[in-house]
């Protein structure tokens, strides 16, 4: 793509400030240097914030008055600030990547115990749950999909869905979760896994 001009992008909406662990991007494990990234959701808490960052001359070569919605709110500047702040300070990078490797360990023991998860995905504190009908067709498992996420509700845990087929199980749990959190996560996965007609 390069040797054509192209230019590479990393999309770091979900994966950047932190989630993936030890590092700041996700890009940034895989050794490469986009020529832009764009940003949101954890760089402000929570607060409406996205940056675009992109070298010089890309950037000089902008024609038009903005390139974000939300561009130079002083509030969510300040959020962005304080969020980027006690990241650093509470060694958040750290804990995504020992926290979410814990994690890790204790998702693949529940692939272990439950046939109907295929594939454990991810890194750091953004993990997958693959569910299928099949281990060996890999014939995704949508309708289980639902009924677990509502039999986690109910439980007292919030989790979502994504995937082509929507058969994924997405955890993204907070940067600042400890194993204690962990254990009561993976509790009520293994209870409401136990709990699905399928």
């Amino acid at each position: 793509m390069k040797k054509y001009g192209g230019l590479f992008i990393s999309d770091e909406v979900q994966t950047g400030f932190g989630r993936t662990g030890k590092k700041w991007f996700g890009i940034e494990h895989w050794e490469v240097t986009p020529d832009m990234m764009t940003c949101a959701k954890g760089m402000a808490n929570g607060s409406p914030a996205g940056a675009t960052i992109t070298t010089a001359e890309i950037a000089d070569s902008f024609q038009g008055l903005t390139i974000s919605t939300f561009g130079g709110n002083p509030v969510t500047s300040v959020a962005a600030r304080a969020t980027i702040e006690v990241i650093e300070e509470e060694n958040l990078l750290e804990n995504a990547h020992l926290v979410g490797a814990y994690f890790r360990g204790k998702l693949e023991a529940l692939q272990q115990k439950h046939l109907l998860i295929g594939d454990v995905r991810g890194m750091g504190l953004m993990q997958g749950l693959e569910l299928v009908k099949d281990r060996q067709t890999k014939e995704p498992a949508p309708e289980a999909t639902v009924q677990l996420m509502e039999r986690a509700r109910v439980n007292g845990l919030l989790i979502g869905k994504g995937g082509l087929y929507g058969n994924v199980i997405r955890l993204s749990p907070p940067l600042n979760i400890s194993k204690a959190d962990v254990d009561e996560a993976i509790r009520v996965l293994d209870k409401s896994l136990a709990e699905l007609r399928v």
